[in-house]
């Protein structure tokens, strides 16, 4: 039997990279940060919360998705684990800027 890959979870949270109150997207799954673009590494399928690592996912770089969406590229700061997601249409594109110009010089 299959299981699921993907689990719905669009919740408020408060960040824990730099404090700011995230409020659900209501079109998809919030996973991170729209300030600071962080997140925390707890999923092995997005929104299993079945990861113990509970690391800091910290934004490094970013990459063309389907559709010309923007995958954010995260590096878990605990463990090292590469993850990415798509940018949603409220983070910080200037910070995600920023980063992406920075893996470039």
């Amino acid at each position: 039997m299959e299981t699921k890959k993907f689990k719905m979870v669009d919740e408020a949270f408060i960040c824990v990279n730099c404090h700011t109150p995230v409020e659900p997207l209501n079109y998809t799954a919030r996973d991170h940060c729209p300030n600071c673009l962080c997140s925390l590494h707890v999923d092995n399928n997005p929104g299993d919360r079945q990861n113990p690592c509970r690391g800091i996912l910290k934004p490094i770089d970013a990459i063309k998705g389907k559709n010309d969406t923007l995958k954010i590229i995260y590096k878990c700061v605990k463990c090292g684990t590469i993850k990415k997601n798509k940018m949603a249409l409220d983070d910080n594109y200037d910070l995600l800027l920023k980063i992406i110009s920075s893996k470039n010089i």
